[in-house]
């Protein structure tokens, strides 16, 4: 967890003083900045970018290098002179001949190694970014007010200007899920800063009083009716045993030290997971996987592993819930949380006021919703929007409020890919019909050349 504090002088200073010298060599050996950069170590000029530091890794992928960096962020870029905090990004380097993909997480970033599809059809160097006030990235003390659409697309603004200068071929930013969300956001605000978008399953809930969408979606998602009709029927029977259901969460509860004092208790925990059963199937599940779902008469241990399988029980837990207090947040604050009108639930429901991310965030953090930036953002999409490209998947739940172009976006495209679900790294442009995905590679190549 980082602290916040002043920005410390002596390192600025030091900093400074490594930025002087390599001005100095510019100037005395006469080669342009970007042509000083492919001369030296990538090590060496990423430890000389104020406020940035540096460790490398060993790689996982061969041609690849390792790097994870922690740069020095202001909580409120209105106020660059104030509190700071430390927020980390990863770093896959190939060459600096390369272009850059920005991949925008929207949460936290793996400790591991991984390729986003733009990154492998341009065989690119990519950073992930961590979004702010996620727990490696969060500044102490906290003030939820700056968790902000803008001020994350502010952070992004810095990232990007601070390593242009080392890697000055064109960017592509990208990102799934918020993350896509994000990488739009990051484009309304700097649209400047990367020479294309790929935004993956982006969910664009601009009226979050309406989610009738959500219902038209899960009544058609999919090929086949008899699957929509099981998976809706498990859910249904699944919360008519609640006695049982929840004798055999509080044993999993107790073996696992689990508790669930955000949401209210183990009986809100237990309805709130059954309400996300449905979309919780479409969005991590393949259609072919209703053939592995019990029968509806099956014994209470049975539905209970298998709802666990589907979708996992613990989600709302304190333990599961604490990380994920940023998303939390921007849900009940600008972003929106999408609710179906569970028809076949409804008359069991005893929670359904609750259900919605004010039951998921600590009650001492305050949240009001505005969404005036998503609409904003969402008219410029369709009134100014160049260079956008959004690759839904078409049994994805997320993307039944999409974006949509409209008469001033330029270059832009919106692609689904039949019966995928809600992808945040995996392969969507290569399971688009062939003439699609020629046509958007080709322009994602074309963006970055």
């Amino acid at each position: 967890m980082t602290k916040v504090g002043p920005h410390p002088g002596t390192s600025r200073m030091i900093r400074r003083a490594v930025t002087l010298a390599i001005t100095l060599t510019m100037v005395l050996t006469g080669p342009a900045p970007a042509a000083l950069a492919r001369s030296a170590d990538i090590l060496a000029l990423l430890r000389a970018v104020p406020g940035m530091s540096v460790q490398e890794r060993p790689s996982t992928e061969d041609g690849v290098r390792w790097f994870w960096l922690r740069y020095r962020q202001p909580v409120d870029h209105r106020h660059p002179e104030g509190a700071w905090f430390e927020q980390r990004v990863m770093l896959q380097h190939r060459s600096l001949d390369r272009p850059m993909v920005f991949h925008l997480t929207g949460h936290n970033v793996p400790e591991t190694m991984f390729e986003t599809e733009p990154t492998k059809i341009l065989d690119a160097n990519q950073i992930s970014m961590e979004y702010r006030y996620y727990p490696g990235s969060r500044p102490v003390p906290t003030d939820w007010t700056k968790d902000t659409f803008w001020q994350g697309a502010s952070d992004q603004h810095r990232i990007v200007t601070a390593l242009k200068s080392i890697y000055d071929r064109k960017w592509i930013g990208t990102g799934g899920s918020k993350g896509g969300q994000a990488s739009v956001i990051h484009r309304r605000y700097y649209p400047d800063d990367v020479a294309g978008t790929v935004a993956y399953v982006a969910p664009n809930d601009i009226d979050d009083e309406d989610d009738s969408a959500y219902d038209r979606f899960l009544a058609t998602v999919g090929d086949d009716p008899a699957c929509r009709a099981r998976v809706r029927s498990l859910a249904r029977e699944i919360l008519e045993r609640r006695p049982a259901m929840v004798r055999l969460l509080e044993a999993a509860a107790a073996a696992h030290g689990w508790t669930f004092d955000v949401v209210g208790g183990i009986d809100r925990a237990f309805e709130y997971s059954v309400m996300d059963y449905e979309t919780g199937f479409w969005s991590y599940n393949d259609e072919a996987d209703c053939g592995s779902l019990p029968s509806p008469d099956a014994s209470d241990e049975v539905l209970f592993s298998s709802f666990d399988r589907v979708l996992g029980f613990p989600f709302f837990t304190d333990q599961a819930l604490a990380p994920f207090v940023s998303v939390f947040y921007q849900a009940g604050t600008e972003m929106g949380w999408p609710t179906p009108s569970y028809p076949h639930l409804r008359p069991l429901l005893r929670y359904a006021d609750g259900y919605g991310p004010r039951s998921y965030v600590p009650r001492d953090i305050p949240m009001t919703l505005d969404q005036s930036v998503l609409r904003d953002v969402d008219r410029w999409v369709r009134a100014r929007g160049t260079r956008l490209m959004f690759v839904n998947g078409g049994n994805d739940p997320m993307t039944a409020e999409p974006y949509r172009l409209g008469p001033g976006s330029r270059d832009s495209a919106v692609y689904t890919a039949p019966g995928v679900k809600h992808v945040f790294l995996g392969e969507v442009i290569g399971r688009l019909p062939s003439w699609q995905k020629e046509r958007a590679i080709a322009d994602l190549r074309r963006w970055a050349r």
